[in-house]
């Protein structure tokens, strides 16, 4: 077998590179009333609870081959949650093949390689409008790993594992490890975009914007859905239910939620074109 010009180097101990993953997504449901917006809330902490959101960590944990040391999890009042895993796995006997390449990881059915004192972290946030009859639920996790594999392959089943309408993601590699001459290693793969992490079907669906800065080894991506079904927004009826002037009322505030989540500022109506 060939191996890379990565493959190829030897370091000097363990690699102390850290790789952080930090992949937010957004929810977005238009709630009319008082009654709406209190069962989409609940809605989303019973799909979105400490025990299912620890089960969506474990697995990540697999992914990257890691040995779940301690779960810290909870469920607040009035709503959200947040799971904290502490990870462990040790010593890398061999630098895998699939661990260099810039392609989306697996589904959660093998291990991919062993690491060493790494955390997995998420916190949700449902929230809500006050006048606009917009909510929305939130997650961040954060994957932080040290070795040679990278949480971006992770990124493809963290997305598989929820309902998104908006994704922002960073990736940075922080420190440095020497190889075994004691020259400074700042990064030990080749990266050029998170898209090449995410699944062609994926990115079909997405626009999508990138802002990197490479020479800091700082990667940046936001994803928003590219089709609007207002179906889809609404929670517990269909349009069918709203006049015509409703309907496109509602559509207006929803493409603004979601142009402002996606573009990370407020925006007035009418200064960006419905997408």
């Amino acid at each position: 077998m060939k191996l890379t010009e990565q493959q190829r180097i030897q370091l000097h101990g363990f690699n102390n590179l850290t790789k952080s993953l930090s992949f937010n997504m957004y929810d977005i449901c238009y709630t009319k009333t008082k009654e709406e917006r209190e069962a989409y809330i609940e809605y989303i902490d019973e799909q979105y609870n400490a025990d299912r959101l620890t089960k969506i960590l474990t697995d990540v944990s697999d992914i990257i081959g890691a040995h779940v040391l301690n779960i810290a999890k909870q469920d607040y009042v009035p709503q959200g949650a947040s799971v904290t895993v502490l990870v462990s796995e040790g010593p890398i006997v061999e630098v895998p093949n699939e661990s260099l390449k810039e392609s989306p990881g697996p589904l959660p059915d093998s291990v991919v390689v062993q690491l060493d004192k790494s955390h997995i972290t998420v916190h949700t946030y449902p929230e809500y409008h006050p006048h606009e009859g917009i909510s929305t639920f939130r997650a961040d996790i954060d994957v932080s790993t040290c070795g040679e594999i990278s949480p971006l392959k992770a990124l493809n089943y963290l997305i598989h594992s929820f309902d998104t309408d908006i994704m922002t993601m960073d990736y940075r590699v922080r420190g440095f490890t020497r190889d075994i001459n004691g020259s400074k290693l700042f990064i030990d793969h080749n990266i050029s975009s998170i898209q090449n992490y995410i699944p062609d079907e994926v990115k079909s669906e997405f626009d999508m914007i990138d802002v990197n800065i490479y020479q800091e080894h700082i990667f940046h991506t936001r994803c928003k859905l590219k089709e609007f079904d207002i179906n889809n927004y609404l929670f517990g009826y269909t349009k069918e239910k709203l006049t015509d002037q409703e309907e496109e009322e509602i559509t207006e505030r929803l493409k603004l939620e979601m142009d402002e989540i996606y573009y990370g500022r407020n925006i007035s109506r009418g200064s960006i074109n419905d997408k």
